[in-house]
């Protein structure tokens, strides 16, 4: 493809996505695929000789897109929200023309400074103490991993990565039951061991218990094991439980444990004054991660992670062969030295494209916004009979179900199950859902970048609608 040409179809796609932002609610929510039925339409050879650009964009609309759960969509209301934007992705067409490899200061100095300096940013606009430093990860997940190896390195008087862990005592991690799978993945790859991770019971409000964990702290010590890392989570992933920072944080001061938080969707919310009461404690915490790419407008991936220490994390993944040493080296942040892998993409600069084009405030105000929806629609289900809210909405996230009279938890579970589906498949909306003491829960996240008051009234009434109906119908809830 020559530039020419590079330029006509450059001009189409930025055509497209600005219908496919326009017309975004015409597509079924929630892709109707079956398994299999995209590969089955793609040739099982590749193509021998050049085909034009015209075939692959017709494809690509006839083939991909039938394939394609459209998360911008504003009737996403599954999962979790995975917000982009105009201006993001124009910055990530300009990331992927320069085509930079980050991976030190020397291959791209922009690239460095820019992501040092948004960091300073997220830690200003989120309030957070002016002794973190941060870093762009390209997920919460290598995140808390990161976190996980730096707390094995810390409490092993950066032992393990040389000897590895024979010898080193058997460590533990905890994190409430309530804590996302990251945290279980982190101590199976950090090597201390998924059966060294100490599940700690919940509160009703579906928040870690302070006491349970000290307990576990102590009977741990007791039996000669090494308390390593407690992980925190301020927006638990199935209710967006907020835990209690001061307490588990005066456990791990008092016990000398590294405390990490898992902020993946909740930190955003730091944004507004308002709802600062979640970071009380912090002055305990020595690494926090969240996602500019859940719910700061910002596509995927673009991870913040900030560090008390960074000279801890440094020192837990430096490596310097010949060919990467340069005369910089100690004068700048060369950020491979602050992660896992040596790669790095450039996105601290869609991360400057959106905040630039939003500025602070209109941030704030979209994102406090989407709380308003949330504790709105929980006020709508509260008002009704035959529904119940089942967790507190400080976020994001109404977590609720149907349960009308006279049936049982197990039938009311398969109406709620029956729900979800039938919405689902009806392609107009998109829920998740989520247990909570045993009832299935529908999970309604009102975050998306769009989304309005009227997306959300209008998901209200197909929910009630559709749960009418279906309690209409005997097989609905009979219980094989």
């Amino acid at each position: 493809m020559d530039t020419d040409e590079f330029r006509k179809y450059g001009h189409e796609i930025v055509e497209w996505i600005s219908r496919y932002f326009e017309n975004i609610e015409q597509f079924p929510v929630k892709s109707r695929s079956v398994p299999g039925s995209v590969k089955d339409a793609l040739p099982e050879i590749p193509p021998s000789g050049s085909e034009s650009f015209d075939l692959f964009l017709k494809d690509f609309d006839e083939i991909i897109m039938p394939g394609i759960t459209h998360w911008q969509s504003p009737n996403f209301f599954a999962y979790f929200p995975a917000n982009s934007s105009p201006p993001s992705v124009l910055a990530e067409m300009l990331t992927a023309a320069l085509g930079a490899q980050c991976m030190i200061w020397e291959t791209s100095p922009a690239a460095a400074e820019l992501e040092e300096r948004m960091m300073e940013w997220l830690r200003m606009m989120t309030g957070l103490p002016s002794y973190f430093e941060g870093v762009i990860q390209d997920s919460a997940s290598s995140a808390t991993l990161a976190a996980i190896i730096t707390a094995r390195e810390k409490v092993t008087e950066f032992a393990s990565n040389n000897e590895g862990l024979s010898g080193t005592g058997r460590m533990r991690i905890y994190c409430s039951t309530q804590a996302h799978s990251s945290v279980e993945k982190g101590a199976g790859v950090a090597g201390i061991g998924r059966k060294n991770l100490v599940k700690v019971p919940v509160k009703d409000d579906n928040t870690i218990d302070p006491e349970a964990l000290r307990k576990a702290v102590e009977q741990d010590i007791s039996a000669g094991y090494i308390p390593c890392c407690v992980v925190a989570t301020l927006g638990t992933t199935g209710t967006t439980a907020i835990d209690p920072l001061r307490p588990v944080g005066e456990i791990c001061h008092e016990k000398n444990i590294w405390l990490h938080v898992d902020a993946a969707i909740g930190g955003t919310a730091l944004l507004l004054p308002e709802m600062r009461w979640m970071a009380d404690g912090m002055e305990y915490v020595d690494s926090l991660v969240f996602n500019p790419h859940k719910w700061m407008f910002t596509k995927f991936d673009c991870s913040a992670y900030f560090v008390r220490d960074a000279a801890s994390l440094i020192r837990t993944f430096e490596i310097l062969p010949e060919y990467l040493k340069t005369r910089t080296r100690g004068m700048v942040n060369d950020y491979r030295d602050w992660g896992i892998p040596l790669g790095r993409r450039f996105r601290a600069l869609k991360l400057w494209a959106v905040i630039r084009s939003y500025g602070v405030e209109k941030l704030q105000t979209m994102i406090r916004e989407h709380i308003r929806l949330a504790k709105m629609l929980a006020g709508l289900i509260e008002a009704e009979n035959n529904f119940k809210v089942m967790a507190p909405v400080h976020l994001n996230t109404v977590c609720f179900c149907f349960q009308p009279e006279g049936l049982t938890v197990e039938q009311a579970n398969k109406l709620n199950e029956k729900i979800n589906h039938t919405l689902n498949d009806a392609g107009r909306i998109y829920l998740t859902h989520t247990t909570v003491n045993g009832r299935y829960v529908l999970r309604m996240v009102t975050a998306q970048t769009g989304v309005t008051e009227h997306h959300v009234l209008d998901a209200w009434e197909m929910i009630k609608d559709c749960a009418s109906s279906l309690l209409s119908e005997r097989s609905a809830v009979d219980v094989d």
